[in-house]
This record gives structure tokens, C-alpha cells and sequence, in this order.
């Protein structure tokens, strides 16, 4: 009696462990989803703002703004390998907290250089530039931070979630950030996202000093070698690689619209700022609607269904970019943008988790990196041609080129093992 008497008090002070444990998780999942939910929202704000400002302000042309854009997403190229073994060496709080008080500093230069009457397309490049080196580093930090605060068998729950959120600042930023233009001017209006980067850091600042990284740091490998076995590790993996090709081509793609979206939308159908920033907008619409979809389309369909056909909508609803007109006709743009950010967000939900649960500990985050490394640095690529091409033959010819060339990811994905399988694992 007195054994199962000892068993049960055991059982009962393990149980009230774990949920003393579990609680604890949760408080700081929670702490961490605010801060990048907060810093999100100034992002989208200045993804409006800070092309209006050139278009507006500066009169700047289509191959001016693919500078612009192309800038913000260079630092993946430049630093996009490394930042997955920094991301191992140095402390991971207080590595995201410097991150996001650097931005904040970076964006809060240009009303301060708006007021000054110093403002121009060269620091318009230089903020884009040092904003997107500072969220290298803070993103692969915190694709490497999930999986240590969420147990595996919630994460796709919890990456929809973010993504969800995510899209929800697509939605209310860039309205926001269009209003925000059209009342008190660009520069004015990335004021909030300065602050936006203060309140991030605060609360990441607030996260457990314990909690900065929960993965092994390899240990004897220099740099060059440690890049090297994430690298490998990606490319020769049977579904990480293929769907890192899918990403890649998409975010070419994503890139071009950064681009050709303000100015199509500005000159080609003359909107006014604030119908820009609801047009932007519908692509958090669809991306809110996709992260809402994964987790019951997964379960329907597995998780490879469900990536094939979310690259083939995605690709298929961008050819209704092209087709906008004025006035009430800009709705077919709205639609093609909602349809093509929903497609996107579901294939990154479910090769993001994939990632996450089949990559090793100590390589995740050089594997995430070597990831947004490929794909991401198609970003700048996509965003320089789609300006040339604009200047070339127009920005609505230009689209319907960006269309064709997202038919590539749904055509990676059907060429190999991918196209017959259910689950990804």
C-alpha cells in the first residue's frame, strides 16, 4: 500500500513538473511570437513606405526602385552561409536584440534625413541594405529558436500560427502603411516602424538568458567547413533540396512583384497611395487564409499533396496580375495577389516543418540558413531583372513574364520523387 502510495505522489509531482514546464514554454513561445508579430507590422508598413517614398517623393524609376528592393534582400547573399554558424557561436538573445535595435536605428535615419532635406535614392539603398544584413542574422536566429521552445508534434500547428500572424500584418500593414503615406508622407510613416524594432527588442530582451539557443554547437570545425556540411546536407537531401529549388523559383518571382507592384499599380493604373497600400494588402489576405488551410489540408491530403498543389495555384493565380485595369477592374490584381500569397505561405508552412522535425540539431541552423541563402537570394535577382524588364517593354509586360517564370516551382516539384508521395517524411 504504501508503494503504490509512493508510486502515485512520484506520478503526480512528475505530472505537476511537466506542466509547470509546459507553462513555462508556453510564456515564452508567447513572448517571442509579439515580438516578431510587433516587428512584422513595421515591416509591412515600410514595405509600402519605403518604395512610395522613392516613387512619390523621389520619382523614382522602376530600375530605381529594383535597387531599392533588391538592396533590402542582398544581405542573403552576402551573409546568408555564414549567419547559420554566427548564429551558433555568439548568444542568441542577445544576438536578436542588437539585430532589431540596429534596424530600428537604420529606418529611423530616413525621416530624420527627410527633415534635414538630405534625403535621396542612395540612402534609401543604404537603409534597405543594412535593415536586410541585421535580418539575416535575426531570421535564422529565430527559425533556430522555434523548435527548441515547441514540442515537435505542435510545430506545424505553431509555424501556421506564425505564418497566420505573419499574414495578418500583410494585411493591416500595408494599408496602414498606404494611409499613413497619403497623411503624413513616407518618411513620417516609418517612424512606427522604427518603434516597431524597439518594442521587439524589449521583449526579446525579456526572453530567459537560458533560452538563447538549445541546439549542440559543433565543436573543432572551422567556419568553411561548418557552411560546407550544411550545404551538402541540403542539396543532397531527397526533399529539402527540391523544395529549396521550389522556394528559390518562387522567391525570384516574389522579388519581381516587390518591383513591378508600386509602380504598375502607381502609374500604369494610377492608384492613389492608400488604394496601393489595400491592394499590397490582399496578399496578407491570402497568405491569413493559407495558414488557416495548412494544418486541415495536411491532414486531408499529406503534406506533399498538399505542396504540389499549393506551387501550381500559387503559380497559376499570378497570371491574373497582368490582367488588372483601373478602377474597379484593380480587383482582378487583388485577386490574383490573394490567390498567388495563399499558395505560397501553405508551401512554406509544410517544407518549413519538414525542415524543422528532419534536419538534425546541430545543423539545423546552418541548414536554414544555406536554405534562405539559395532562396532568398533570388530576391534581389528577381527584383533587379523585373526592373530592367520594366524599363524595356513596360511593367504589365513584365508581370505576365514574372507569371511565366512561376510555372518553374510547380514544375520542380513534378520532376522528381516528390510528385508521388503523400507525406513528405
Amino acid at each position: 500500500m504504501v508503494n503504490v502510495t509512493t508510486r502515485t505522489a512520484v506520478a503526480a509531482d512528475r505530472g505537476a513538473e511537466h506542466e509547470a514546464r509546459r507553462r513555462t514554454s508556453a510564456g515564452v513561445f508567447w513572448r517571442y511570437w509579439t515580438g516578431s508579430l510587433v516587428s512584422r507590422l513595421g515591416d509591412q508598413v515600410t514595405s509600402v513606405a519605403l518604395p512610395l517614398i522613392a516613387v512619390l517623393t523621389l520619382h523614382a524609376t522602376a530600375w530605381q526602385v529594383g535597387l531599392i528592393t533588391g538592396a533590402g534582400y542582398l544581405g542573403w547573399l552576402l551573409v546568408g552561409l555564414p549567419a547559420g554558424v554566427l548564429v551558433h557561436r555568439l548568444p542568441l538573445r542577445g544576438t536578436q536584440v542588437v539585430m532589431d535595435l540596429v534596424r530600428g536605428l537604420a529606418v529611423a535615419s530616413v525621416p530624420v534625413a527627410a527633415a534635414l532635406g538630405g534625403l535621396g535614392l542612395p540612402h534609401l539603398v543604404a537603409v534597405a541594405l543594412l535593415v536586410g544584413l541585421a535580418s539575416v542574422v535575426f531570421d535564422v536566429g529565430n527559425s533556430t529558436f522555434l523548435p527548441s521552445i515547441v514540442p515537435r508534434e505542435e510545430l506545424t500547428a505553431r509555424n501556421s500560427l506564425l505564418s497566420g500572424s505573419s499574414a495578418a500584418t500583410e494585411l493591416a500593414g500595408p494599408s496602414l502603411g498606404g494611409v499613413l503615406v497619403q497623411l503624413v508622407g513616407g518618411a513620417a510613416a516609418m517612424v512606427l516602424d522604427a518603434v516597431s524594432y524597439l518594442v521587439s527588442a524589449a521583449l526579446l530582451r525579456s526572453l530567459p538568458r537560458a533560452e538563447r539557443s538549445a541546439v549542440a554547437r559543433p565543436a573543432g570545425a572551422g567556419m568553411r567547413e561548418q557552411i560546407r556540411e550544411g550545404w551538402h546536407f541540403v542539396t543532397r537531401h531527397p526533399v529539402i533540396g527540391p523544395c529549396a529549388a521550389d522556394a528559390t523559383a518562387v522567391n525570384f518571382v516574389a522579388g519581381g512583384l516587390m518591383t513591378l507592384t508600386p509602380v504598375f499599380l502607381v502609374d500604369t493604373l494610377d492608384a492613389p497611395a492608400a488604394a496601393v497600400g489595400a491592394l499590397m494588402a490582399t496578399g496578407g489576405l491570402g497568405s491569413l487564409i493559407g495558414a488557416a488551410l495548412t494544418p486541415r489540408v495536411v491532414s486531408r491530403i499529406g503534406s506533399g499533396g498538399a505542396l504540389r498543389r499549393a506551387a501550381l495555384i500559387a503559380a497559376l493565380f499570378t497570371f491574373l496580375l497582368p490582367a488588372a485595369g483601373s478602377g474597379w477592374a484593380a480587383l482582378v490584381f487583388a485577386v490574383g495577389n490573394a490567390g498567388f500569397s495563399a499558395g505560397v505561405v501553405v508551401t512554406s508552412i509544410v517544407t518549413r516543418t519538414h525542415r524543422q522535425t528532419h534536419t538534425p540539431p546541430e545543423l539545423l541552423p546552418r541548414v536554414m540558413a544555406t536554405v534562405r541563402f539559395v532562396s532568398w537570394g533570388a530576391i534581389p535577382v528577381g527584383a533587379v531583372l523585373a526592373g530592367a524588364a520594366s524599363t524595356a517593354w513596360g511593367p504589365r509586360t513584365a508581370l505576365l513574364l514574372l507569371a511565366v517564370c512561376s510555372l518553374a516551382g510547380p514544375a520542380i516539384l513534378l520532376a522528381g520523387s516528390i510528385r508521388r508521395v503523400r507525406d513528405l517524411a
